[in-house]
């Protein structure tokens, strides 16, 4: 009976290492136990929030090198469970990001980052020709992601023949001299990863 339990909790624990959970990169972590990341609730009583450490995410629209600071311009989305921006989710409005430091343009123009902060105050701007009001983020914390496709294989069909009876002609099902035939084309994923 001993033995029992050994065998069983030997199985049940690479189970449970096995088990992914999805982490936040370190560097936008914070030190609260949940930064603020809905924004909507920020920008409609910004003042309520002056100082709190905040955790936003989005595409990059622009970046402007300052004296010792980089203003990034981010067009804020919502954040999925690693803190990712959600792909193809509608903006939230916008935000400054200032990095205490020099970041080449080049490398974030047109990315998804995601930003950690302390909330300073909000500032008036413009978005093209319109008047738009920004709120501004000491950012303490950043992680660029990078856009990865991936193809989705779809999982093989059972052959009713198995490795005998009739090969020709049989499009989609596996054939083990011939090899698996797709009957059009794969998915693609497209997701953020680190």
């Amino acid at each position: 009976m001993k033995y029992y339990h050994r065998a069983v909790l030997a199985c049940l624990l690479p189970l449970v290492f096995l088990t992914g959970c999805v982490s936040i990169p370190k560097a936008i972590q914070g030190n609260a136990p949940l930064p603020q990341q809905d924004f909507t609730r920020v920008m409609n009583a910004p003042s309520l929030y002056v100082g709190q450490e905040s955790r936003f995410g989005g595409k990059v629209v622009k970046v402007t090198n300052h004296d010792n600071v980089t203003r990034v311009e981010l067009m804020v989305q919502p954040l999925d469970d690693g803190a990712r921006p959600i792909l193809g989710a509608a903006s939230l409005g916008r935000l400054y990001a200032d990095i205490p430091s020099f970041v080449d343009p080049a490398e974030l123009t047109h990315q998804y980052v995601t930003v950690l902060g302390n909330i300073q105050r909000v500032t008036p701007g413009k978005i093209g020709d319109q008047n738009y009001t920004f709120l501004i983020i000491s950012v303490t914390g950043y992680q660029r992601w990078h856009l990865t496709q991936q193809v989705m294989s779809p999982p093989m069909p059972m052959d009713p023949w198995l490795w005998y009876g009739p090969r020709y002609g049989r499009r989609g099902f596996i054939d083990p001299w011939w090899g698996y035939a797709m009957q059009g084309p794969m998915p693609v994923q497209t997701f953020l990863s680190e």
